[in-house]
């Protein structure tokens, strides 16, 4: 099936349901960034676990945070179900965690 969608300036074009598919899974597999400032722990590690079961494979999630415990919580939680731990930065104010989904 085909879908018909507007573009600049408002000519017709015609786009397949397949690459409308592959553009949803490339657009899966982009960063994805959870804000987390503010929250206490155990929350931002249930926040991320909710973030992730949505997300595919080989996706990446910047979580950012202001509570230090998510310096342990969050490797740790990486480590027991898989997930890739790429950086942590401890700013000043805030910490941003980056995760490769397994």
């Amino acid at each position: 099936p085909e879908k018909w969608s507007r573009t600049p300036p408002f000519r017709r074009t015609i786009t397949s349901w397949r690459s409308s598919a592959r553009m949803a899974r490339r657009l899966m597999i982009e960063d994805i960034e959870l804000d987390t400032r503010g929250l206490l722990c155990p929350l931002p590690v249930i926040r991320t676990q909710d973030a992730v079961k949505n997300m595919e494979k080989g996706a990446t999630l910047r979580v950012i945070a202001t509570d230090p415990g998510v310096l342990h919580d969050i490797p740790a939680w990486c480590r027991i179900h898989g997930h890739k731990l790429i950086e942590t930065t401890d700013g000043d104010t805030e910490i941003s965690i980056r995760i490769q989904v397994s």
